[in-house]
């Protein structure tokens, strides 16, 4: 999956499932239930979409299915990392990091885990 672009409400289901999977249906339903306060049939609704496009995997399970997700974590997070940087800030994440700097909206701790990762990515070329 090259092109990743997922709704609030795909997110909070793969977030579901990433931290374990499979899942019933009925586990999705109370986990969603709990940390969102969604309602059986709009967690039902949104597997349903989120089959059609792909996004999940359901299969029978006893007497009842079991979702896996089907998109990868880490390449979602970095597909919404660079749509947000495009949408916002034309790409340039010195132009985010000037932001928020410019709102002293860093904390000392913060700062310091960006220089350390600005360090690696010097040393390792980027990587």
């Amino acid at each position: 999956m090259d092109h990743i672009k997922l709704a609030t409400s795909e997110w909070n289901v793969l977030n579901c499932l990433w931290e374990r999977s499979p899942r019933t249906v009925m586990q999705i339903v109370k986990e969603l239930e709990e940390t969102v306060g969604w309602r059986r049939s709009t967690t039902i609704t949104t597997l349903h979409r989120m089959e059609d496009k792909c996004l999940v995997r359901c299969e029978p399970m006893g007497r009842g299915k079991a979702y896996s997700p089907l998109v990868d974590r880490e390449q979602a997070e970095v597909a919404e990392t660079h749509s947000f940087l495009d949408r916002v800030y034309r790409g340039s994440v010195g132009m985010m990091m000037s932001a928020m700097a410019q709102r002293q909206e860093l904390s000392q701790e913060e700062i310091t885990e960006l220089r350390a990762i600005l360090d690696q990515a010097e040393k390792g070329g980027g990587q």
